[in-house]
């Protein structure tokens, strides 16, 4: 059946009231959640971006049943993918059998910050294949050398390692990435209800392994507050294609979304207190053949959100839960 989970946003939320969430999404029956690793947050009104690794540990004590996977981790410049294999095995280890480590070729707005320069899509392709690589060899446990085209490894060992390996998550949005997700990855995550890229991911081997597809709403009881917090808080929801990964700072997405009206970002965002239009969006998901959706509810507001999805939305899903 399909699996219903929460988005914990990083760029909106302090590291402790993220946590507590995770513990709320929890209790009101979300069965995972994926949390956003950046650096940045895409405009300066979200206001946050706290060390994912750091909060992951709060989390995997503040739940007991929740599965929680990173949403996404780019494992290719601004960290090791050495340092990023410790990370998750801890994780995985603090978190039996509920770690999943999402990964994918980042942006722009969070990779630059060590000076390396950006390097095009088809070469971060590729690195994001060679640190999947060095990560596996890692995870077994045994003394690793690797010397690769993008990253070496000099006699490194992890001694603390879960009983299992987490499974790896690749995000994609095009045919081409989906392709490399169904052969490096474990499963798919992706932001949008695309066809084309389940297809690929479905061609390229991955008919059996999870797709996750992320719903993003904005909640409140009057709609028309609910579209100024959307238009206020995540106008980079009308960015679209290369510039979303290309643009460097939060003042250009801001720049690049002055223009946008919350009317056209209520076209792009569920807003308001309508359950079944939540229902219908997340149906759309599940129609496409996402077999776990996960919904990153905007704004302040995320007890009401919960409370609102667990009354109002989630009976609704699970009357009639689809077949995985």
């Amino acid at each position: 059946m399909t699996s219903y989970g929460f988005a914990l946003s990083s760029e909106e939320h302090m590291p402790n009231d993220l946590v507590r969430y995770a513990a709320m999404a929890e209790e009101a029956g979300f069965e995972f959640a994926m949390i956003s690793d950046h650096y940045h947050p895409w405009v300066d009104a979200q206001g946050h971006s706290p060390f994912v690794w750091s909060v992951i540990g709060g989390i995997a004590h503040a739940t007991e049943r929740l599965r929680l996977g990173t949403g996404v981790t780019a494992p290719i410049m601004r960290i090791h993918p050495a340092i990023i294999a410790q990370a998750a095995a801890t994780a995985a280890a603090m978190m039996p059998g509920r770690f999943m480590l999402g990964v994918g070729t980042g942006e722009n707005l969070n990779e630059h910050i060590l000076a390396q320069g950006w390097p095009s899509i088809s070469v971060r392709q590729e690195m994001l294949a060679e640190a999947v690589e060095v990560m596996r060899k890692l995870w077994t446990g045994e003394n690793v050398e690797y010397y690769g085209e993008y990253y070496s490894v000099q006699d490194a060992r992890l001694y603390t390692l879960p009983d299992q390996p987490p499974p790896v998550l690749v995000a994609a949005s095009g045919k081409g990435s989906a392709m490399m997700a169904a052969e490096i990855g474990d499963g798919l995550v992706a932001t949008a209800p695309n066809q084309q890229v389940l297809d690929a991911f479905v061609e390229g081997g991955g008919a059996s392994k999870p797709k996750l597809g992320q719903v993003t709403v904005c909640w409140h009881e009057d709609e028309a507050e609910a579209k100024r917090i959307a238009r206020k808080v995540w106008p980079n929801a009308a960015v679209q294609g290369e510039l979303t990964v290309e643009l460097p700072l939060p003042r250009h997405f801001e720049q690049a979304t002055q223009d946008v009206t919350e009317d056209q970002i209520a076209k792009l965002i569920v807003c308001g207190p309508e359950p079944g239009r939540y229902v219908e969006k997340i149906r759309e998901y599940e129609r496409e053949g996402f077999d776990h959706v996960y919904v990153h509810a905007v704004g302040p507001d995320q007890e009401g959100f919960i409370r609102f999805f667990q009354r109002e939305v989630m009976p609704e899903l699970q009357r009639q839960r689809p077949a995985a």
